[in-house]
């Protein structure tokens, strides 16, 4: 199962940005703080963009925490309203994988759903190499209704 990589678009709206520390409760605090961000924008809790968001964000915050975590060093999330859809992005600082193009984890593995949820509510996602070693993991989320939205945000 693989993934049309993300679409890059010159304008970005609006963009929330935040450094976490690498432990089960920053990874919370990630799901927490993009959820208040969305709402901050017009998009309201429990709409279908907002629950999708969330679903991604707290898998890639928990994937940056247990598998990209180095002692010390924090990971950041980073929400940007781009044209038609809101983009999400983990960085962490381990390179390598995941890389979109994944296996289906068996039915009594007890890891390995993380991506394949991501890939299931992203409308395109993809990973980037950064340096020093670091890795982004970068999702998106279509917003129907996305002019209307960022009309409102001119106005607010």
């Amino acid at each position: 199962m693989t993934a049309p990589p993300a679409r890059r678009d010159p304008i970005t709206v609006r963009v929330f940005s935040q450094r976490l520390s690498s432990t089960p409760r920053g990874a919370r605090l990630a799901r927490r703080l993009a959820l208040a961000q969305l709402h901050d924008w017009g998009v309201p809790h429990g709409a279908d963009v907002s629950d999708a968001v969330a679903v991604i964000v707290a898998e890639l915050a928990a994937n940056a925490v247990t598998h990209g975590r180095v002692a010390g060093r924090d990971f950041e999330l980073r929400l940007s309203l781009v044209p038609g859809s809101v983009r999400i992005e983990v960085t962490d600082t381990r390179s390598g994988p995941p890389r979109p193009g994944l296996r289906q984890p068996g039915p009594l593995d007890e890891h390995g759903r993380g991506l394949a949820l991501v890939d299931a509510f992203a409308d395109r996602w993809e990973v980037l190499d950064r340096e020093p070693p670091a890795k982004t993991v970068r999702a998106e989320v279509d917003v129907p209704g996305w002019g209307s939205l960022v009309r409102a945000l001119g106005d607010g």
